[in-house]
């Protein structure tokens, strides 16, 4: 038995693991869905101080309140600046790693450093100046998303070849107006031995457009006991 934590991408809650968090529970896994501070269900939480910091604390503390010793964090998007985040400060409670069409920062990257994309939407933060808001191909239940927490930097003290599996799962068919912005990393890490890497014919949300491959590929981290 695993214990995942999924952890959902700008704009997004944890209802966009939807597809596959009863799967992996019916096989006898614990998993963990959430939703980061200031979005979905808790955006009434948005406010200008709310960053990439206030999202490790949110991860962190679940692992730390459930005393999970051996997560499988997997990141949607935005989702692996936050899994590379909390790995980095709490390497004891971490077995693997999943990015799904996610970031996969260095230490001082930020979310517009490794997104140059689109950058009328990086300006555009609605009516407190503070949330930014989704883009049009975002699913119609994403909120506005905390500005600080794409600005701020994160700093890490270690790399990802402390844990014991790094997967990277590439969608293949883009929405951005242009090539991927995750086309670069994904190129890099496919030629890099420690990293298992997947493309997957599917658009940014991956989870809604190819569940049952998603599912396959999560199992695939499960611990051998």
């Amino acid at each position: 038995m695993a214990t995942f934590v999924l952890v959902p991408g700008m704009c997004h809650g944890a209802w966009s693991f939807e597809t596959l968090t009863e799967p992996l529970r019916l096989l006898g896994h614990r998993v963990h869905a959430l939703t980061l501070t200031g979005v979905a269900e808790r955006a009434h939480l948005l406010t200008s101080t709310v960053n990439l910091d206030t999202h490790l604390e949110d991860v962190a503390g679940v692992l730390e309140a459930e005393d999970i010793e051996d997560a499988v964090l997997v990141g949607h998007s935005y989702g692996g600046m936050v899994i590379t985040g909390v790995a980095d400060r709490l390497p004891e409670r971490v077995d693997s790693l999943v990015y799904l069409d996610a970031l996969v920062p260095q230490d001082g990257d930020c979310l517009f450093d490794l997104i140059p994309a689109e950058p009328d939407w990086h300006r555009t933060v609605g009516e407190t100046g503070y949330a930014i808001p989704p883009l049009p191909f975002f699913d119609p239940r994403t909120t506005p998303h905390p500005l600080a927490s794409a600005l701020q930097r994160i700093r890490l003290s270690g790399d990802l070849s402390r844990f014991r599996s790094r997967t990277y799962v590439y969608a293949t068919e883009s929405e951005w107006g242009g090539p991927s912005p995750f086309t670069t990393l994904y190129e890099r890490l496919r030629t890099d031995p420690q990293w298992t890497t997947h493309a997957l014919a599917g658009k940014h949300d991956l989870m809604r457009d190819v569940p049952e491959e998603l599912l396959e590929i999560l199992l695939e981290s499960v611990p051998v006991a």
